[in-house]
Parts: structure tokens; sequence; C-alpha cells
């Protein structure tokens, strides 16, 4: 099952990007009428059959296509501050679009030791990560944010917004019970190693999210982030 990303897939005829084009012949070494499948990364999966093989624009004839592929029954959004060591976050990345997320946000957070980022390379990530595990969505990765900026625009209506966090006066709530009760609009807000600060949290608290508890360890942000979408995907 050879799958190959096309984010604006064309019926009748899809021609591969040169890069998914040179992949296809060079290194599979597929031929004429042999059949691949197109993933546009929104959730449409084509089957095909290659016409012609060309290495600089793979011409696929597409004989089927699916709508919402693979779909789950609720949309995920994790809003995460990227860890120091880029690799780490690259690593959430990569687990979280194999088990299935719809958004990742990287914040900059009071504490944050990094305080740029760049989602170039965590696409490509991504998309490598979709192909490999057969995915026709991957998720959307937006430009970093300032705390400050993602909480003034508020919870989106009809999302259930939680905050993993390790101190607050506030009472937190299992995160597996809260997952449980959640809707199916859901919002996970991860801080840094060092934790959201006081003011952040007690912010992110009257914004409407409700905080929770992973559990009796202190996890590494990016362990965090990928336990929430896990748990999620037994929703």
């Amino acid at each position: 099952m050879y799958f190959f990303y096309a984010p604006d897939i064309h019926v009748p005829e899809h021609i591969l990007s040169p890069q998914e084009s040179a992949h296809c012949t060079r290194v599979l070494r597929l031929q004429a009428s042999d059949t691949v499948f197109l993933a546009d990364g929104k959730g449409t999966l084509c089957t095909g059959e290659i016409t012609d093989p060309d290495p600089r624009g793979c011409r696929i004839r597409i004989t089927d296509r699916q709508e919402h592929y693979g779909a789950r029954s609720y949309h995920l959004h994790v809003a995460v501050a990227p860890p120091k060591n880029m690799e780490r976050f690259e690593w959430f990345v990569e687990k979280a679009t194999e088990v299935g997320i719809d958004v990742i946000t990287p914040l900059i957070c009071e504490r944050s030791e990094r305080k740029h980022f760049k989602t170039e390379r965590s696409e490509r990530i991504a998309i490598a990560a979709m192909k490999q595990c057969k995915r026709a969505q991957m998720p959307v990765i937006n430009r970093a944010v300032q705390f400050s900026e993602f909480i003034q625009h508020g919870i989106p209506e009809g999302t259930s917004a939680a905050i993993a966090c390790v101190w607050t006066d506030q009472k937190r709530i299992p995160v597996k019970n809260w997952i449980q009760k959640a809707g199916n609009r859901i919002l996970f807000l991860i801080g840094p190693e060092g934790d959201f600060s006081p003011q952040e949290i007690r912010d992110t608290i009257d914004a409407g999210c409700t905080p929770v508890d992973l559990g009796e360890s202190v996890l590494r942000t990016e362990t965090a982030a990928l336990s929430t979408v896990f748990l999620t995907s037994f929703k």
C-alpha cells in the first residue's frame, strides 16, 4: 500500500510533486499500472493508477475517492509549550499524528525556555508520520503564539477545555474522568517544564478551562501532551 501526500488532489488525473514523484519512481521503483494512494492531509483518500512514471511529475489516474477516511468522533486541539530541545517536540508531533490529532499550537509561556518556533520542519514530520501510518489527515500546526494572546481569544464555543498543571488552588480532576464528560471538541493546554506560572493558571481557569491531573508522576512536556492524545483516543 503506497501512500503519497497530495494537498490538492486533481480528478480525474493528478500529477505528484517533484519530491513525491522522485520517491515514487526512483526509490520505490513503481511503474505504469501500479496502484497508489493519495492523501491530502485533510481527510480525503484517493486510489489511483500510475499512467506515466515520470520522476519529475508522476501522473496518476484517480479511480476512487473517499472523504473523511478514518475520521474520528472527536476534534482534538493541543496547545503546548515547546521544550528547549526541539527533537522532543518533533517526537510529540510524530506520535500525535500517528494516534490522531487535529490541531497543534505552540505556546510561548512565561517560563518557556524556547521563545521562537518555526513550523516548517514539524509539518514535514507530520506528513511523514501520516504517510507511515496510512492516515488521510494530518494536524494543522499553527504558528507559535504568546500565551496571553491565546487566552485573550477565549475558548471557542462548544469546546471542552482543560489545563494540565501541577500547582493550583483549585481541585484538579483526574484527566480520564474529565475526558469521559467532555464534549466532542476538546482543547488541552500543556505548559513548559517549569509549569505554567500562577498567573497563567488563574487566567486560564478564568477563561473557562478545567484544571486536570495527569497522574502522580511529574511528566516531561512532550510526554504530558502525548498522554492527552492517547487518553482522548479512547473516548
